[in-house]
């Protein structure tokens, strides 16, 4: 048994042996024939490599080429540009020549005669002694002959031509100083007449109340609202009085203040619009109005410098001058006579000779001092001065503003011709009226009077100042004390002023609960 297995280990042994050496030739034989890919392979990758560099070195001679002949077009442009610049510097150069040889022959012409003038002034110099010595001799035989040296000859020569001269210029001073007299009055009543007619603006009178249209009488009661609420929520709102009567169609507004009786005019057009009227909405449309109307005002400063061909002016300035157009003076539209004035001054300094837009400017702020946000003591031509110096405006123009009612010296040719013509624009029949003056400065009077007691918050004079409407404050003034206030207020009214017929005094307190629902 021993014997077979062996002889079957020694066969397997055998085969593994022979198995080992074909699988060895069969890879003997595959590493050859990629040894022989491989070389073949790198033949033809450096066959075509070979081929791409030559490509790119015919590429590379072509460019080389190409940027050859492109240089030598370059260079020969510049070599052309050259050539051009040395000819016109070689044409100039011929000029200069040319003009050198000019010069020359003109230097030697000028020498010639500058000899010539040498030898002329020499002779002339010669003959100068001579007649100088003549006239010696002869003023030594007239001294001889008269008895008098020549000095004492001159003094009293001089003497008897001063008096002469003093003669004839006093007649021709008293003459000139006449004929001035004449012609000046003549002069100025010519440039007055021209400035005038060359000026013609409608005049129209300020009046104290303004027609509001509606479409239909239905409106009416929805303004007046339920038991009069919302009529009552809008003349303590404004300050106006609103009259709803018969006239078919129209609502009045009454009050001495136009802001006030713009505001709400605005706002009934802005309620009525919207439809939505009580008197929560109607204090909102009124903020809102009285915002509106601060920006319309600058609006209206800007377009009358514009109008006018003014620059330059400071913002508040410009607002001043449209804040001009809500108030009056004597009954006279403020703006309106402030534009009046400035045409006429422009008109009278161009005929005069003088600068014409300094003119216009110093016309159109003369009255700058009749509008102040607040109070002041000072005569409105020295207010109006203090602001055009506190915005630099030009001295000439602030001493126009000033001097323009004799307040101070005028001191330039523009303050009488702004004295001249805010007289002119004020003195035309029909501009202003005295009366409306005193009688809205008699409601203005009224209202502070009002103000001057603790606790007011608003005060509106009405009804052509035969009501005095006062707001108060419901947290500082009680019911007991508005009844006191009214009292005391009648009183004060009574004791410092003086009106016709009577003034009821009406004292509102309010009494508001407001809560938010978040």
């Amino acid at each position: 048994m021993m014997p077979i297995l062996v002889g079957i280990a020694i066969g397997l042994a055998i085969g593994y042996v022979i198995a080992k050496v074909v699988e060895k030739n069969k890879a003997t034989k595959i590493i050859r024939n990629t040894r022989k890919e491989a070389s073949t392979i790198l033949k033809e990758a450096k066959i075509e490599a070979d081929g791409l560099k030559q490509d790119k070195i015919l590429q590379a001679k072509e460019k080389f080429i190409e940027l050859k002949s492109e240089h030598e077009k370059v260079v020969i442009a510049r070599e052309k540009k050259i050539a051009e610049a040395e000819k016109r510097i070689r044409d100039k150069e011929s000029q200069v020549s040319q003009e050198l040889d000019k010069n020359k022959k003109l230097n030697d012409q000028i020498e010639s005669k500058m000899d010539d003038y040498s030898k002329r002034t020499d002779y002339l110099e010669r003959k100068t002694e001579e007649v100088e010595k003549l006239h010696k001799k002869q003023v030594e035989n007239l001294e001889v002959i008269s008895g008098l040296s020549a000095e004492e000859a001159k003094k009293q020569l001089v003497e008897s031509l001063k008096e002469q001269a003093k003669s004839d210029a006093m007649v021709f001073i008293q003459d000139t100083i006449e004929e001035s007299k004449l012609t000046a009055q003549q002069e100025a009543r010519k440039v007055i007449l021209n400035t005038i007619q060359r000026v013609g603006v409608e005049q129209t009178v300020e009046n104290c109340v303004s027609v509001f249209n509606i479409e239909s009488d239905d409106v009416k009661g929805r303004i007046i609202g339920r038991e009069g609420r919302n009529i009552r929520a809008l003349e303590s709102a404004t300050g106006v009085e609103i009259i709803v009567d018969d006239t078919p169609e129209a609502i009045i507004l009454s009050c001495f203040d136009p802001v006030r009786r713009e505001i709400a005019r605005l706002a009934l057009h802005k309620l009525v619009t919207d439809g939505r009227i009580h008197p929560a909405r109607i204090e909102e449309v009124v903020k809102k109005t009285e915002k509106q109307l601060q920006q319309e005002i600058i609006e209206v400063g800007k377009r009358t410098v514009i109008d006018l061909g003014i620059h330059g002016l400071h913002p508040e300035l410009i607002k001043t001058i449209g804040r001009m157009k809500y108030r009056s003076s004597y009954g006279q539209n403020l703006l309106q006579h402030s534009r009046e004035v400035a045409n006429l001054c422009g008109i009278m300094a161009a005929e005069l000779g003088l600068n014409a837009k300094l003119a216009k400017r110093a016309g159109l702020l003369h009255d700058i001092g009749k509008v102040p946000e607040t109070e002041s003591d000072l005569p409105h031509a020295l207010l109006g001065m203090e602001w055009a110096e506190k915005y630099n405006e030009n001295p000439e123009i602030c001493n126009a503003i000033g001097a323009h009612h004799d307040e101070i010296e005028m001191k330039t040719m523009i303050a009488p011709i702004v004295q001249v013509c805010d007289a002119i624009s004020g003195a035309r029949p029909g501009a202003r009226r005295q009366v409306l003056d005193s009688y809205i400065q008699r409601l203005k009077d009224l209202e502070d009077i009002a103000f001057g007691f603790s606790g007011v918050q608003k005060a509106y004079a009405i009804q052509a100042g035969r009501e005095l409407r006062v707001i108060v404050e419901s947290e500082k003034v009680s019911d007991a004390k508005a009844s006191e206030l009214s009292f005391s207020i009648s009183q004060k009214i009574q004791n410092d002023m003086t009106y016709p017929g009577q003034v009821r005094i009406t004292v509102i307190r309010e009494t508001r609960a407001v809560n938010i629902a978040k």
